[in-house]
């Protein structure tokens, strides 16, 4: 599939998804979003991917915003179909039953930081910039950044930060849960590796309920606990189960299918 705005490619397993404008410091158009989402589509529903990257192209920034010459002259009605839009890719992204890592080199801002927080996993260059700064535009966060960046540092930080469009550095970042590892940019590719790799050796279908359990959590209507039993007693019926436990009695490593 051919892209204008992202770079795709598949290596040992992991999708890397690649915003590619540096000149604008990969901020995101309507086009980019959705190019994201048809990438992330084929990820999941091609057996070779058992997992994703996305980071953005450049020294400088993952996403620094996104591209606000398209919010000029929206109307309301534009406005709220313009942001159900990016509902609908990062949902998508959140609920990807193969992990999705980003991997933050830079700005992290506005359209940006939502981006990283759908996915499931954060690791950060220590030169990261996390941020909310839409109020400055008389907006605030419109694809999700209002509900998910409560989960990670809670309301009382979450409110200050959407409200004053500070920013935040990768060191605090990490330090209030928004982030999983920091690194040196050097490393920042190596270290996503590295925690895929570790994730691959378990079951993919394990692995996809814990996602579905975990999400469940956050979903209005939904009861996070009955999710859980629900999910526990379908591994029971997975030949992954069955490779596991057989694999533990017989004291060697399993070789999970997915099934």
């Amino acid at each position: 599939m051919a892209f204008q705005n992202i770079i795709t490619k598949t290596e040992n397993g992991v999708l890397y998804i690649t915003i590619n404008r540096p000149d604008k410091l990969n901020a995101l158009t309507k086009q980019t979003v959705q190019e994201i989402g048809e990438a992330v589509s084929l990820g999941v529903g091609t057996d070779e991917v058992k997992a994703m990257i996305i980071t953005g192209a450049g020294p400088k920034a993952f996403v620094a915003g996104a591209d606000i010459s398209e919010f000029v002259g929206l109307t309301v009605e534009q406005g709220k179909a313009l942001a159900k839009a990016g509902h609908d890719v990062f949902n998508k992204i959140e609920n990807s039953p193969k992990p999705i890592i980003a991997a933050v080199n830079g700005f992290a801002l506005g359209g940006g930081c939502e981006l990283s927080m759908a996915c499931h996993l954060r690791v950060a260059s220590n030169n990261a910039k996390f941020g909310q700064p839409e109020v400055n535009l008389g907006l605030i966060a419109g694809y999700g950044g209002t509900q998910r960046l409560i989960q990670y540092i809670g309301k009382a930080k979450a409110l200050e930060l959407h409200m004053t469009a500070d920013m935040i550095g990768a060191e605090d970042a990490h330090k209030m849960g928004l982030v999983n590892y920091v690194t040196t940019p050097e490393e920042l590719m190596p270290k996503c590796v590295e925690l895929i790799e570790k994730i691959k050796t378990k079951s993919p279908m394990a692995i996809g309920s814990v996602i579905r359990s975990v999400n469940a959590y956050f979903e209005e209507g939904v009861n996070g606990f009955e999710k859980e039993i629900d999910e526990f007693g379908k591994c029971f019926g997975s030949e992954d189960f069955k490779e596991g436990t057989a694999a533990f009695i017989e004291k060697r490593k399993a070789q999970f299918t997915g099934k």
